[in-house]
């Protein structure tokens, strides 16, 4: 068995927030998901504390949007979900969606060093 970690690690002291989530949704209804999630990831980049605001297909659900996200800290994540147009986001992707759309939201701190 091959260790997980095979080189030293460092914790670096800064944490960040990290959001996964997920929206499924019909063929008919997949471009318009898209350009909704469109709209929303550049605007969202926009804002103070956001590091990175993605969205992808699910390689194994086409029809199934993944968004990731990472966030300064919960203050910064907070004010996002403040944003008028993140709720309005929310609204509309929810009435086009197939099952209720999942997130998810951790504390993470990133890890350092080289592979040996």
């Amino acid at each position: 068995m091959v260790p997980l970690l095979v080189y030293p690690v460092t914790l670096r002291e800064a944490s960040m927030i990290i959001v996964w989530g997920s929206i499924e949704t019909t063929a008919d209804n997949l471009e318009m998901v898209l350009s909704l999630s469109l709209e929303h990831v550049r605007r969202s980049r926009q804002e103070v504390g956001c590091i990175s605001h993605d969205a992808h297909i699910h390689l194994e659900k086409p029809h199934c949007v993944v968004f990731y996200e990472q966030w300064q800290d919960m203050a910064t994540l907070r004010d996002h979900f403040a944003v008028p147009e993140s709720a309005q986001f929310v609204a509309a992707v929810t009435e086009l969606a197939t099952t209720v759309p999942e997130i998810r939201i951790f504390d993470a701190r990133p890890i350092t060093g080289g592979m040996s």
